[in-house]
């Protein structure tokens, strides 16, 4: 068994995962170095986070015998605790009522993260669900915040981000139906690209999710790892219902190439609830000068769309599909869910899913899908549009407990995250990089958002700002060396 040096483990917390993967192909390294490295620091690190819910190592272990193939051959990799099925592997979605459940199947999305040649160790922590941007499950507790234990890791891909944000692993899986990507990316100084409508599939035994606004990809400490992923892992199945325009070239390739002059537009208003925060503000404009800097034109432009109605009307569609969700998996653990299996805030937004007509809920899918359709005329002057990922700085452990059951008074505190929802609702790519960290260890991101189907503009842009800001050499209080 490879003996973990220190040495080993500087290389490792150094490196993305590109470059592991090549010391995997030049033989500077075996699989198995990486492994053992990866599930060394967990041990180590995650009983200080809680990031890593499920551990199946063995798994990691057997894998790592056969030699490696594809963009990452031989990376260690978790998935998240929702949606993607491994088989033979455990799934609970953060719920205790789904504590015994095992997949029965791969989904099409883990199949190509195997062929890409990432090494599977477990999966990571994620609120009940899915629906906060904190992660605090009862069935595991809280993920603590590798820059600040204080504060959330965000959500619902906090572990995710909370494990890559430490170098436990270079990157992770991560989903995204508000903000799920974005949003920890921003608390815990990563990368997180929500892709656009149709980029990924949900095959083959889910068909659409919220009318293709969910979103599936990663979080990263780099442009180019979050770049070849998406190069790894995109593309339709036979039937998907929503198909983004294929690139003439592969993202990462298009990295070489900076972008030329950018027509960027810029927002210095929160569309409803309080103002930025002084220390969002300050680095919003910061991240204005920077772009200057580079060569690119900034405009401010006010979004024209009711955003605050939009999104509760958003939300009637969430709790309906909730609500299915919710008798979808009764149906897999054989019997009902009553209300101590849920969190308040769930339990409460089934009820409400459940209590809507057929008529509120279609009259919600057409206002939904027209702000859709105004948010991307309104933007399509623009080659990217700039925001904060949040308005606020990352809010204390416990702000978002789904421990409150009033569903109203929970999801009106969304206004910190009132510019994610609309980037799943219109299907327009959307990227989160982390542009500052606060004196307090609070991490800023500012947020890119592009045409349908322009993932390389966010890209580029986004590589050009990491060469001059070079957060990958950011490094948290908790942390692999």
């Amino acid at each position: 068994m490879t003996t973990v040096t220190s040495d080993l483990v500087r290389l490792y917390a150094e490196s993305d995962a590109l470059a592991l993967a090549e010391l995997v192909r030049t033989r500077q390294v075996s699989p198995g170095d990486l492994v053992e490295t990866a599930i060394s620091l967990i041990e180590a690190l995650d009983p200080k986070l809680n990031a890593v819910v499920i551990r199946l190592f063995d798994l990691a272990r057997e894998a790592a015998r056969t030699p490696p193939e594809g963009p990452f051959g031989g990376v260690p990799f978790l998935l998240k605790n929702i949606a993607s099925t491994w088989k033979g592997t455990p799934l609970t979605n953060g719920l205790g009522f789904m504590k015994d459940f095992v997949c029965a199947d791969d989904s099409e999305m883990v199949r190509r993260i195997k062929a890409a040649g990432f090494l599977l160790l477990g999966r990571t922590n994620t609120p009940e669900c899915g629906w906060s941007i904190g992660t605090e499950p009862r069935l595991y507790g809280p993920t603590l915040n590798p820059w600040n234990t204080a504060i959330t890791p965000g959500g619902s891909s906090g572990g995710a981000a909370a494990a890559v944000a430490a170098r436990m692993v270079p990157l992770a899986e991560a989903s995204d139906g508000g903000g799920s990507i974005r949003v920890p990316a921003s608390c815990c100084g990563l990368v997180g690209l929500k892709p656009s409508r149709g980029r990924i599939t949900y095959g083959p035994d889910t068909v659409d999710l919220w009318f293709g606004s969910i979103a599936i990809l990663c979080v990263t400490r780099t442009v180019r790892d979050t770049a070849a992923y998406l190069d790894a892992v995109a593309g339709p199945m036979t039937g998907d219902p929503y198909v983004a325009p294929a690139p003439a070239e592969g993202w990462l390739a298009q990295l070489a190439r900076a972008p030329q002059q950018l027509r960027i537009g810029y927002t210095r208003e929160a569309p409803w609830g309080p103002p930025f925060a002084p220390e969002v503000t300050a680095a919003l404009e910061e991240t204005l000068r920077l772009l200057e800097s580079l060569g690119h034109r900034v405009e401010e432009h006010r979004l024209g769309v009711d955003l605050e109605q939009a999104w509760w009307r958003y939300n009637d569609i969430n709790a309906v599909e909730t609500a299915a969700d919710f008798d979808r998996l009764a149906a897999s653990v054989g019997r009902p869910m009553v209300e101590e299996d849920l969190a308040p805030f769930n339990w409460s937004l089934a009820h409400y899913g459940r209590s809507l007509s057929a008529v509120h809920y279609s009259e919600s899918i057409a206002a939904v899908r027209k702000a859709s359709q105004a948010i991307a005329v309104d933007l399509a002057p623009f080659d990217v549009f700039l925001t904060p990922t949040l308005t606020q700085t990352p809010r204390p452990l416990g702000y978002w407990s789904m421990e409150d059951g009033d569903r109203e008074r929970y999801l009106a505190r969304w206004s910190d995250a009132a510019y994610m929802f609309a980037f799943n609702l219109s299907g327009l790519p959307a990227l989160s990089v982390p542009v500052e960290v606060t004196q307090t260890n609070s991490p800023i991101g500012m947020q890119l958002v592009g045409r349908h189907g322009d993932e390389a503009t966010l890209l580029r842009l986004a590589q050009q700002m990491q060469d001059v800001l070079a957060w990958d050499r950011r490094r948290p209080a908790i942390a692999a060396i």
